[in-house]
């Protein structure tokens, strides 16, 4: 089976990718869902003109901010009753957790630093407001993590699909892709061994 993935891109339209940015910022059901990859594969659409890609990129950095700004007041609001909260096909309290230490480690910077770690992007920010930060210092960092995880990553796809003769995206466009899931999750990964060590010991 093929997947047509620009095709999808161009179904979902700005909106469907808006959506799906905004959710995975901030809304606890949100962690599942391709952001990395998506980004990457609608500016490489935009590099064929089916997308603009500047009202794309805006769009998507407003989304993605506007996602944190949700994911941090959900923290503030409901604070330790989310670690308290049972497990469910949407939620699991490790995720919560995973976030909170990725937060200890890198203090302030995990705002910016968790755009490109999926799971840990989606509840950094509620971690955040759990934490009470300052909310003047997030958004700051919200803004800063923003700019570059949408204009970083929707700009790559972008310019290499420009790069790419038209008759060769098809062939490279998937490997691509899959290199980018990959690479999101290594921190992930890392991380979970290195816990899993010290669990251990």
């Amino acid at each position: 089976m093929h997947l047509d993935l620009p095709q999808i891109i161009k179904s979902l339209g700005y909106f469907g990718v808006w959506g799906i940015v905004f959710a995975e910022s901030g809304l606890l059901i949100g962690f599942f869902l391709p952001g990395d990859s998506l980004l990457f594969t609608a500016g490489f659409v935009a590099s064929q003109k089916l997308l603009n890609i500047w009202v794309l990129i805006i769009g998507a950095f407003i989304c993605a901010v506007l996602g944190d700004n949700v994911g941090y007041l959900t923290g503030n609001k409901f604070g330790r009753r989310l670690f308290q909260k049972e497990d469910s096909w949407l939620f699991r309290k490790k995720h919560l957790t995973q976030a909170a230490n990725f937060y200890q480690k890198y203090g302030k910077n995990t705002i910016v630093l968790a755009r490109f770690v999926p799971i840990v992007r989606t509840f950094a920010p509620i971690v955040a407001g759990i934490g009470a930060m300052h909310y003047r210092t997030f958004m700051t960092y919200n803004l800063i993590g923003g700019l570059f995880w949408t204009f970083g990553i929707t700009l790559l796809g972008y310019f290499l699909g420009k790069s790419l003769p038209a008759e060769q995206l098809d062939k490279y466009l998937l490997p691509i892709i899959g290199i980018i899931i990959v690479v999101s999750l290594l921190p992930s990964i890392i991380h979970l061994i290195q816990e899993n060590k010290k669990s251990r010991r």
